[in-house]
């Protein structure tokens, strides 16, 4: 490749049985550059598999094309397994020093081919629970053998980031499944002739021999302000994707999607003294931070100068500190753009490079913006060759980052996504208040109205019917105006596709788990959503990690009270608490994090003749789903600095550019929307 050094390859061919054979290329770096210099490609493993129902073999021009669109995405090996009209590729991408060893797929004692991308949080706990597996055991070879001794059963019992493919010769069925969080994707097609799955979306849709039918549902979320669509959809019907803690199980004939793990509402923490929360939450985050640090490369971290990510930063410092983790070396990135006077981060990251001694790669967001706006036409045509999932959004690496991850060796950056979330970012005494209507304790409910009152200034009558409306259905008090359909949509579509375009909104239950219990899951299942469409980076790609998802924080932070994760003077209250002194107060107590306020209408204004083009014959408006007289009137009143709904006027212009470029592949229908034929139930 141009603009790496020479790689050597050695290739060798395992029989592994008379009627199966497994080749497997091994692609090694040269001596003194195991992480691959600027050019070259890294990325997370990837499988595609596909299952010929008449035992018939793949023309080897169609997997050739598949191994060519895989390539990218996992330089280390090249492995196939061939037999009986299955035909199951896969290519690793190596994080830890254990995947080194791997040899994919995997065949177990009793047969089943097992392939798997993820990496083990529990590797431990595993280990002592099987009895028979080694300490030096390979993340596969410790799922493969609780698999042999758990069954299905097994799959709850696996914490990390991980999907799987398991076939089973004997019983000729399926199994796909995915973690309990949903961070690696699984995608799969399926008719009365065969099944296809695989890692990534593209090959699977541009080398099916067919044209799929466009998904209405799937825009339509897409267009809603939450975003995000299901977590099983694609844009293709027909086409689906694993949901999060779910197996998937297919034979000829039959289709079944079962969870095999939920949070469970009954388990609660109670404490007596605010001390007792504050070190189980240290020694908890404390947890999933170092799992995020298994790599034998360095690992980068995010470092925006908000709380989340210094948090894992100074935490992620003290476990490298005391040889607790795998990793030798956290590198930091941050993003700065000192033109934007609504977003001045410097002073807040650069508190914690002092803190820890180093300074870190920073990157000016305004620079970057204008090197990705002048994007060359082939780099763009070059997209369009790529069947993508996400409006807006193709998967391609910045250069600056590209040239961090390159120069320092890292494979792995971890995110600070979901902290605001899952930490009480938000400082709203909704949930805590339905707490106490749903278990009748109105004194307390009394007392806690005063006080939320007073602190955000707001008569208590109105915080109580809004705590009190969430349990009432939608038809009685109509969606948050928050996330309302924009204005620009046609009634129709609005109509049919209303439950995607309010963000899947649901009412809170007065009876059963409690209401900021179901709050909490509500959360996650909209982060599950927001992983799920997340495009794998390439050029250069790489393994994304997020500590405050960890499955084992969650669960605690869904058991303690919520007048310990939220209080009326203190959003992240636990938090913050429990990081006072590990994160520079600085950090801790600012008021809140900066946003970008001016870069939609910087944008706006600049590129704005591509914008009034784009609303010309507008592929939106032939489907029916935009007014196109009244989106080109919002797009002048945004350029006027009206007030319009900028996130969602962006939002549209995205999707449609999405459509035109799945119209050029021509792979989907795009002169026509259908409904899924599967729904799928979170609980």
């Amino acid at each position: 490749m141009r603009g790496s050094k020479s790689m050597a390859v050695s290739s060798t061919t395992k029989p592994t049985c008379a009627n199966c054979t497994r080749f497997s290329t091994a692609v090694k770096a040269s001596p003194g550059n195991q992480t691959q210099t600027s050019g070259a490609i890294l990325a997370m493993s990837v499988q595609f598999g596909r299952w010929n129902f008449d035992g018939q073999p793949c023309a080897a021009e169609y997997l050739e094309k598949v191994r060519t669109t895989l390539a990218p995405y996992g330089p280390d090996t090249d492995e196939v397994y061939a037999k009986d009209g299955v035909q199951i590729l896969y290519r690793a991408f190596h994080t830890t020093k254990e995947s080194h060893r791997e040899t994919q797929p995997h065949i177990s004692p009793s047969g089943a081919v097992i392939t798997w991308d993820g990496q083990l949080d529990n590797r431990t706990d595993l280990i002592s629970d099987l009895g028979d597996v080694q300490a030096k055991s390979t993340d596969i070879e410790i799922v493969a053998t609780a698999f042999e001794r758990w069954g299905q059963n097994c799959f709850a019992r696996l914490l990390g980031d991980w999907a799987l493919s398991i076939w089973n010769p004997v019983s000729r069925t399926l199994l796909l499944a995915k973690d309990p969080i949903g961070t690696r994707h699984l995608y799969y097609w399926f008719d009365r002739d065969q099944v296809t799955w695989s890692t990534i979306l593209d090959p699977l849709v541009r080398f099916a021999g067919r044209t799929f039918d466009l998904c209405g549902e799937y825009i339509a979320a897409w267009l809603s302000i939450p975003m995000y669509p299901a977590v099983h959809l694609t844009p293709c019907i027909d086409v689906y994707a694993v949901p999060p803690s779910s197996a998937v199980f297919l034979r000829p004939g039959r289709h079944a999607v079962s969870k095999y793990w939920d949070f469970d509402p009954s388990k609660k923490i109670r404490y007596r003294t605010n001390a007792e929360y504050e070190e189980h939450f240290r020694v908890v985050f404390r947890k999933a931070v170092q799992r995020k640090l298994r790599s034998h490369n360095p690992v980068l971290a995010e470092l925006s100068g908000g709380r989340d990510s210094s948090s894992i930063v100074c935490v992620a410092d003290t476990i490298i500190a005391n040889n607790e983790a795998d990793c030798p070396r956290l590198d930091t990135i941050s993003y700065y753009d000192d033109s934007e006077p609504n977003w001045n981060e410097r002073p807040y990251f650069t508190k914690v490079e002092e803190k820890r001694g180093r300074r870190g790669w920073h990157v000016d967001v305004n620079a970057r913006d204008s090197q990705l706006t002048n994007q060359t036409e082939s780099q763009a045509e070059a997209a369009v060759l790529r069947f993508e999932q996400t409006p807006g959004y193709h998967g391609q690496t910045s250069p600056q980052l590209k040239d961090c991850l390159t120069t320092q060796g890292n494979r792995v950056l971890l995110s600070g996504i979901g902290g605001d979330e899952v930490m009480g970012g938000v400082p709203s005494p909704g949930p805590e208040l339905e707490d106490l209507i749903a278990r009748a304790q109105f004194r307390r409910l009394a007392h806690q109205l005063k006080i939320w009152a007073l602190q955000l200034k707001k008569p208590w009558i109105h915080l109580f019917c809004e705590a009190a409306r969430e349990f009432l259905p939608h038809w009685l008090v109509g969606a948050p105006p928050q996330v309302r359909p924009a204005p620009w949509l046609q009634t129709k579509f609005v109509n049919r596709h209303r439950t995607a375009l309010t963000g899947y909104h649901t009412r809170t239950k007065l009876f059963g788990p409690l209401p900021s219990f179901q709050t909490g899951v509500v959360t996650l299942e909209s982060m599950r959503r927001q992983l799920s469409r997340t495009a794998l980076p390439y050029q250069p790609p790489y393994e994304k990690r997020y500590p405050f998802l960890d499955r084992d924080l969650l669960e605690f932070m869904f058991t303690v009270p919520r007048d310990q994760v939220v209080r009326p003077a203190q959003r992240r209250s636990l938090m913050r608490r429990a990081l006072a002194g590990i994160v520079p107060d600085e950090i801790l107590n600012r008021k809140t994090k900066a946003y970008v306020a001016r870069a939609q209408m910087v944008g706006l204004s600049r590129d704005w003749t591509k914008y009034a083009a784009a609303t010309q014959n507008m592929a939106l408006g032939s489907l029916g789903i935009v007014n196109p007289q009244l989106i080109t009137e919002a797009l002048q009143k945004a350029r006027r600095g009206e007030d319009v709904p900028m996130i969602s006027l962006m939002r549209t212009f995205w999707v449609e550019g999405w459509l035109k470029q799945l119209r050029a592949l021509g792979v989907v229908n795009v002169g026509a929307i259908e409904k899924p034929a599967l729904a799928w139930q979170t609980s």
